[in-house]
């Protein structure tokens, strides 16, 4: 059987689920934790219906969802998102959060589906569309159905949706045409509708980044993408009761916000503020409960808590009405929740869980059964002791049940002498020691059927993993270049130089149509280069907030800019290429082969590894087992698994009886590192050591004698490692993090040490793609650019500065045992924000730190954080690199709109690094005026929250970063001058001019005027971004095959295309053959076309050649020549543009497959 059933013996279990029927009051006492869970999944394993299941909190609802998740599969549980705290629910959200939100109401609504729904209790008190509009806004589509195309963008509209010129993340929709994508919230992939007049021609699913078609689906169902939607009428009714209580406000700032709200309900837009009113707007006053199916079973989890959660709410809400009204934003009698508390107290059928039989109130129930079950003891790994529990129980003829998921910690069980029946988890034997593979939270003791679980956390002290999330939204999006190029965007001319682009223009030359980029310079100055020439462009990046010098047109200054540059670049190359002959030169130690025990230290790992996770220890492993000393460079982001990556490359030294030293530019980070390593290596006999200031002379002096004898495996330690006084046994591996922190003299001694051993250097600052595709071959890199799936997104929120949410947040974190960054940037004003806080927040601990503290008042005060002395740590941006605090999951950022995108994104990547929901607070002034930047950066940040652009630039400010890191820091005026992108070209051509792995062969730069309409018309394809992307594909076709793709892709994405398109793209696979060909111009005139070919032809080609090519095509030609050039003469004779393309096509295909078997002899 297995572990639920086990809960089938149980009469007073029977009785209950038999009740169910009845619409009774039961309460259960007894049962706690796990246990409780197993109760509750062993009732829907005997009657698959609806369960809904209310917690006090968002974290103990998370805890529920992740244990149901395990044992009935996560397709069966769901979760109603909410935040505990009133502030947070009416700010700005993530879009992940509405996710969870949605997926419950569509489970609720679904007849058929069944399993549970897990609900915090302040979920039940907000306020939602009523079910019947909800589901007025729910579409199906199938293929072959008639939809009027413009009653679709007004449905998705007001039902959250949002329009933009390509889809690229959940709850956004586009229109192209006859082609309409959108990205419903809960789908793995957005959806292209492709419709035939007003009828559904297909429908497919398309990739984001790609926007290529994957697969054809049959129908499509869209819900909506908010759970807050009005309908017409909703809207109207709303704003008149809002203008006509505005119109009794006396304070002018106050009536201009209301007003800004009014006008938006006005037009039927969803202000941000909006749901804060949305009872004005509502006709019926709905709550989740008006979604509960009929006869529902509900289970409320430990009432007593739930009722402490409401009067907490009581307190919150009050406070919140007080601040509101203050400003005067609130209106006399608005309530802002529901009350539902009355109604949960009284709901039938549900079900109380209670560990004891007190605390709550004067509650009635029909049945009430009490359970015989005590919660496990702690073992903490003292397997002896755990033995001899174990031995008693089974004398008492008990079932135990050892759920131990991690391989290493089953071995160490097997050890004992244990009768064990390692069984999957539906054999578990009676009366027998079961020993499975299975997570849960924590053990217990269930008198009642004589049976003991116990897990990893009593057995061995282990924290249980947290389950992966199944939603598809994330903040976490692969590394990818963001260089589309927008209006006003700083670009870079390789003959001109930086200039300012201003638009996309068709002008019509010589009857012809061509689309050209404008470019500003200096004085106005202003030039328009044709769409062909667009190799020759690159968009401007440099590091953050940097704006470039516009160059003047023809004043030689760029030249003499480019020269430097180009010079550097040589140098530069020069010097990687040497430092990377010499490594390839020396000889290393080359480390053995994985054995048993590295597969033992790698199964240790307490969580899933990720796939790039895998592929860098991989690469890692491979590097050490050469003979030539290893030195790679290991890439990602804060909290990605990159201390995991080490500690196997540590242990893979260790274990060939080599030292590891681990050097870390702060002592903060030492002990930190040195923690963490001690846990890891625990069982492993490894003797770990930390080498910093906190350590007295003589303990500095002991620890250095036992490395020089060898009896210390890995050492941690600053830039005290490189001290002369320290002296190895026998070093074979440095692991350095984050080198770039370190000081000139350091790095010197760094790169004596690099030459000698394996270094693996680590770090979290990115490295842009186009560097790491140039570096390929010279730096070693391997990159981790997915996050552990284990993890909570962190729930993002964009809003006015308010202390009453800073209050309540900060209380909400203590009370769960967690901590509170408050980034505050002004080091003059610091001390004061601190005293305003503390009287805030009487009961908080509250400690700060700046840059212009002592190193050691520094240390002292992030080392007393993170023992717990303090609850709240105020700090300026300091705290944006290089501290890891898990306990630390919520964060408020004052002044948000005065900082950086690439600042944001660090400093919110100091929470959300363990398995508990963080929160991030981004807060601005309220009545501040925002500057445009400042507004625009705000809108940024929300899209922090998604896969937005915001991420995306945060990520290319970022790894322009890491590009400085990476060439060295004298590099970055360089990058400066010519932007990064151009800088990155170059340096690609110099590495592989100098290897000799030059890809260039000499091709021509073909002249093409062949009197043709080949464009892309505003009409085919209207975003001007959209267009230079395709017009850059098809100056890259280099093959049939891709240009048969492009064509397809085309019509995939934007429709059925014009014969100007067609053209543009026969004319973009002319230009491959022709400049493979040698091919220097193809012009026509009114009664013949001319193909002229470059000098260097004549060496190329034999005459026999030409004539294989004539054959070809069935035009008529003359061959001659002219200044030295072969020319061929091609009658036209009435033959269309078409024809002529063709043929003229067929003949320079030829002599470019004819040149390509030349080459490849």
């Amino acid at each position: 059987m297995n572990i639920i059933e086990f809960f089938d013996q149980n009469w007073q279990l029977q009785k209950w689920q038999q009740g169910f029927s009845k619409r009774e009051r039961t309460l259960l006492t007894g049962l706690s934790g796990t246990a409780n869970s197993l109760v509750m999944a062993n009732a829907y394993e005997n009657a698959a219906d609806k369960y809904i299941i209310v917690t006090d909190s968002q974290f103990h609802a998370n805890e529920l969802y992740d244990e149901l998740s395990t044992l009935l599969g996560e397709e069966k549980v769901f979760q109603f998102f909410s935040d505990d705290n009133i502030y947070a629910e009416f700010a700005l959200a993530s879009k992940d959060r509405i996710a969870y939100r949605l997926e419950a109401l569509n489970f609720l609504l679904d007849e058929k589906s069944t399993g549970f729904l897990v609900v915090p209790f302040l979920a039940l008190r907000s306020y939602l569309p009523s079910p019947e509009n909800f589901l007025e806004n729910y579409l199906l589509l199938t293929s072959g159905d008639e939809y009027d195309l413009s009653n679709l963008v007004n449905l998705l509209s007001k039902a959250g949706y949002e329009k933009t010129q390509r889809v690229m993340t959940p709850g956004e929709f586009s229109m192209r045409g006859d082609i309409f994508d959108i990205y419903p919230l809960d789908a793995e992939n957005p959806v292209r509708l492709e419709f035939f007049g007003d009828e559904v021609d297909t429908i497919r699913s398309f990739d984001v980044e790609s926007q290529r078609s994957l697969t054809s689906l049959e129908r499509l169902e869209i819900y909506p993408a908010s759970d807050f939607i009005l309908t017409d009428k909703e809207f109207d009714k709303g704003a008149k009761s809002l203008t006509e209580m505005t119109n009794l406000l006396t304070d002018p700032s106050a009536k201009s916000y209301m007003e800004e709200v009014i006008s938006a309900a006005q037009n039927h837009y969803y202000h941000k503020d909006l749901r804060k009113f949305a009872e004005y707007f509502y006709d019926k006053k709905t709550s989740l409960l008006n979604y509960f199916p009929k006869n529902v079973q509900i289970f409320i989890d430990d009432f007593q808590k739930v009722n402490e959660m409401n009067n907490k709410l009581e307190m919150e809400l009050a406070d919140f009405i007080l601040s509101e009204k203050a400003m005067e934003r609130g209106f006399e009698g608005q309530t802002y929740l529901l009350d539902t508390m009355a109604k949960v107290r009284n709901y039938k059928p549900a079900t109380f869980f209670s560990n004891f039989q007190k605390g709550l109130g004067n509650l009635r129930f029909e049945q009430l059964y009490n359970f015989k079950q005590h919660s496990m003891q702690q073992f903490f790994g003292q397997l002896e002791l755990f033995y001899t529990e174990v031995e008693r129980f089974i004398k008492q003829e008990f079932t135990v049940v050892l759920a131990v998921s991690s391989e290493k910690l089953r071995k160490s069980l097997h050890e004992l002498d244990l009768s064990l029946q390692e069984v999957d988890r539906e054999s578990i034997q009676v009366s027998k020691v079961n020993l499975i593979d299975l997570q849960l939270s924590n053990g217990f003791n269930f008198l009642d059927e004589k049976l003991v679980v116990m897990t990893e956390h009593e057995i061995f002290g282990k924290m249980r993993k947290k389950k992966a999330r199944k939603l598809n939204i994330t903040n976490a999006e692969r590394l990818k270049d963001y260089n589309e190029l927008a209006v006003g965007d700083f670009v870079v001319h390789k003959n001109h130089g930086i200039g300012k682009y201003l638009g996309l223009q068709t002008l019509e030359v010589g009857g012809m149509h061509r689309d050209y980029l404008t470019i500003q310079y200096q004085n106005g100055d202003t030039i328009s280069v044709p769409v062909d020439h667009l190799d020759l462009l690159s968009k401007y990046t440099a590091g953050e907030g940097k704006s470039p010098k516009i160059n003047k047109l023809n004043d030689g200054r760029w030249r003499k800019t480019m020269s430097s540059v180009s010079k550097q670049v040589e140098d530069i190359s020069d010097d990687l290429i040497k430092l990377y002959a010499e490594r390839q030169a020396k000889k290393g130690f080359a480390f053995s082969p994985d054995d048993t025990s590295q597969e033992e230290f790698d199964s240790g790992f307490s969580y899933v590894e990720t796939e790039d996770q895998m592929r860098s220890i991989n690469e890692i492993k491979h590097d050490m087992e050469l003979e030539r000393p290893m030195d790679r460079l290991l890439v990602g982001d804060v909290g990605f698994g990159k201390t995991e990556v080490a500690m196997r490359a540590a242990f893979k030294a260790i274990n060939d009886g080599k030292q590891v030293a681990v050097l870390v530019p702060t002592t903060v980070l030492a002990e930190q590192h040195f923690n963490n390593f001690t846990e890891r290596f625990i069982n492993f006999g490894v003797n770990v050591e930390v080498l910093s200031r906190f350590q007295t002379k003589t303990q500095q002096t002991e620890i250095l004698a036992k490395l020089k004898k060898g009896r210390v495996d890995l050492i941690i330690g600053t830039h005290r490692l490189l001290s002369k006084d320290v002296e190895f046994f026998d070093l074979g591996l440095m692991i350095i993090d984050e080198e770039q922190r370190f000081g000139v003299k350091h790095k010197e001694r760094l790169k004596e040490l690099k030459t000698q051993v394996d270094v693996l250097t680590l770090t979290a600052t990115p490295i842009p793609r186009t560097l790491h595709m140039s570096m390929l071959g010279i730096r070693d890199l391997s990159v981790i650019e997915t996050p552990p799936t284990n993890r909570y997104p962190v729930q993002t929120y964009v809003m006015e500065t308010n202390y009453g949410v800073v209050r309540d947040a900060v209380l909400r974190e203590i009370s769960r045992g967690g901590q509170v960054y408050y980034v505050y940037n002004r080091v003059d004003t610091i001390e004061q924000k601190v005293s305003q806080l503390e009287e805030l927040i009487p009961e908080a601990r509250i400690g700060f730190i700046h840059g212009q503290m002592t190193e050691v008042q520094l240390e002292n005060t992030l080392l007393a954080f993170i023992a717990g002395d303090y609850d709240v740590l105020v700090a300026t941006t300091i705290i944006e690199t290089g501290v890891d605090i898990p306990n630390a999951n919520t964060l408020f950022i004052e002044n948000a709109d005065m900082m950086g995108l690439s600042q944001l994104y660090q400093l919110r990547g100091r929470v959300g690094r363990s398995n508990r929901v963080a929160y991030a607070y981004f807060m601005y002034r309220p009545e501040k005026i925002l500057s445009e930047v400042s507004e625009k950066r705000l809108e940024a940040i929300k899209g922090f929250t998604e896969l937005g652009s915001g991420f995306k630039i945060a990520m290319r400010d970022l790894s322009i970063r890491g590009a400085g890191n990476l060439l060295g820091s004298e590099q970055s005026g360089f990058i400066d001058s010519v932007g990064f992108d151009l800088y990155s070209q170059l340096l690609e051509e110099a590495i592989h001019a100098k290897l000799g792995t030059s890809k260039q062969k000499r091709t021509s730069n073909v002249e093409i005027s062949l009197e043709l309409d080949a464009f892309i018309p505003a009409y085919y394809i209207s975003d001007e971004r959209q267009k230079i992307e395709i017009y850059k594909r098809i100056r890259q076709i280099d093959s049939r095959e891709i240009y048969e793709e492009l064509q397809e892709e085309l019509v995939d994405r934007f429709g059925e295309y014009p014969d100007e398109v067609a053209y543009l793209l026969e004319i973009g696979l002319l230009k491959h053959f022709a400049d493979n060909a040698l091919v220097e111009k193809i012009e026509k005139s009114r009664f013949e076309a001319t193909v002229t070919l470059e000098k260097v032809a004549n060496t190329t080609y034999d005459p026999q050649d030409y004539f294989k090519a004539l054959a070809k095509t069935s035009m008529k030609a003359s061959v001659g020549e002219k200044y030295g050039k072969m020319t061929f003469r091609f009658k036209i004779e009435n033959r269309n543009s078409v024809v002529l393309l063709s043929e003229i096509m067929n003949f320079i295909e030829e002599l470019s497959k004819i040149r390509d078997s030349y080459e490849n002899k």
